[in-house]
């Protein structure tokens, strides 16, 4: 299956704290970092996602939101270091993508979010993304 989602970064279930309906995957990605996805029950059974089950993790590039300087006050708890490596702009929206140990990230902003940040290739950012729009898949 061929997907329109880019961003693809491999890791590897750590945890699985599965509900009645829901779960919470803990995945640590390739570079070190930890990422959590809110998936359904069925999902983790489906997939068989256990501790150690290889995974990629798939997050839409517009789910993807960026922060400069410290990240405080948020529910949000998946948030990953980076720094800009491009900014492609249009006439009202962006595509940044952003380096991150073990890979490569893209969000989808507004125009005036990447000129309001100062977004340009070598600024440091955080991705944000909540752990229910991250999926998971397996080969």
């Amino acid at each position: 299956m061929s997907l329109s989602i880019r961003n693809r970064i491999p890791g590897t279930v750590t945890a699985v704290s599965a509900g009645e309906v829901m779960a919470a995957v803990t995945t640590r990605l390739v570079g070190g970092q930890e990422i959590t996805a809110a998936v359904t029950r069925e999902a983790v059974e489906e997939l068989d996602l256990a501790a150690g089950s290889p995974v990629r993790v798939l997050a839409k590039s517009t789910e993807i939101a960026l922060a400069i300087g410290p990240v405080s006050g948020l529910s949000i708890r998946n948030r990953i270091p980076g720094t800009v490596v491009s900014v492609a702009t249009g006439a009202a929206m962006a595509t940044v993508k952003v380096a991150v140990d073990g890979g490569e990230l893209t969000a989808a902003v507004t125009k005036d979010a990447v000129e309001d940040l100062g977004l340009a290739e070598g600024v440091a950012v955080t991705a944000l993304v909540k752990s229910t729009e991250v999926s998971l898949g397996t080969d």
